[in-house]
């Protein structure tokens, strides 16, 4: 496979994570598609691994009604079997109350080339800007 085409396979796989977060269709497993079992989540509400850090992430997003989460600028280093890939990403989370707290960040990642395509080993986000109020108790940082 061409670096070319890897990087494509990242892109989708980007686009694909992010629109599973959306539906919240979390039903055991969701996430196998996006990252192996053991997978490091870092995000500015704490870090996990596995099925901890799922959790996290279901919780995370269970405090909105709807979120919207969209990706842009993936830039993707290829070597073998593994790689790394950073991307913009603009995250909305919707309030029962119809008010939004948005977040502008940047995701980094580690992945492996598994039989099933690329999965991440490693996910952290970083927030870079906030508008809005965010959830109780969570201060000014975003969730997943």
């Amino acid at each position: 496979m061409s670096t070319h085409e890897d990087a494509r396979e990242i892109g989708t796989l980007v686009h694909r994570m992010f629109r599973a977060l959306d539906a919240r269709d979390f039903r055991p497993g969701w996430m196998l598609p996006y990252a192996t079992g053991d997978a490091r989540m870092e995000t500015p509400l704490g870090d996990g691994s596995g099925d901890e850090a799922v959790r996290a992430a279901e919780t995370a997003l269970g405090r909105y009604v709807r979120t919207q989460h969209i990706a842009s600028g993936l830039l993707a280093e290829i070597d073998g079997d593994r790689a790394t890939a950073s991307w913009n990403a603009l995250m909305t989370h919707v309030h029962a109350d119809e008010s939004a707290f948005t977040v502008g960040g940047v995701y980094e990642g580690d992945l492996v080339r598994t039989h099933g395509g690329w999965r991440f080993e490693r996910v952290a986000v970083r927030a870079v800007w906030t508008r809005g109020r965010p959830p109780a108790g969570v201060g000014g940082e975003a969730g997943a």
